[in-house]
């Protein structure tokens, strides 16, 4: 199942406006593009935060290698 053909998004785009009108579909494209933008956002924060925890799990490993390497 590819991409869909020209007529077939007309026909798409036709009962998107018979449904919303004319004037919503601005709201709703705009809506949709904050929607996707924050998705974005949130997706970039927790990756952010996965990095943070790792960098500190890494650090602790580190240090507790070095004080058993003093112990031994």
């Amino acid at each position: 199942m590819g991409m869909p053909s020209m007529p077939e998004l007309l026909i798409v785009l036709a009962i998107v406006v018979l449904l919303f009108g004319a004037k919503k579909i601005p709201d709703l494209a705009k809506g949709m593009g904050k929607g996707i933008k924050d998705f974005k956002k949130a997706i970039k924060e927790d990756e952010d935060d996965v990095k943070e925890v790792a960098s500190k799990t890494a650090d602790e490993v580190e240090t507790k290698i070095e004080e058993k390497k003093t112990e031994v």
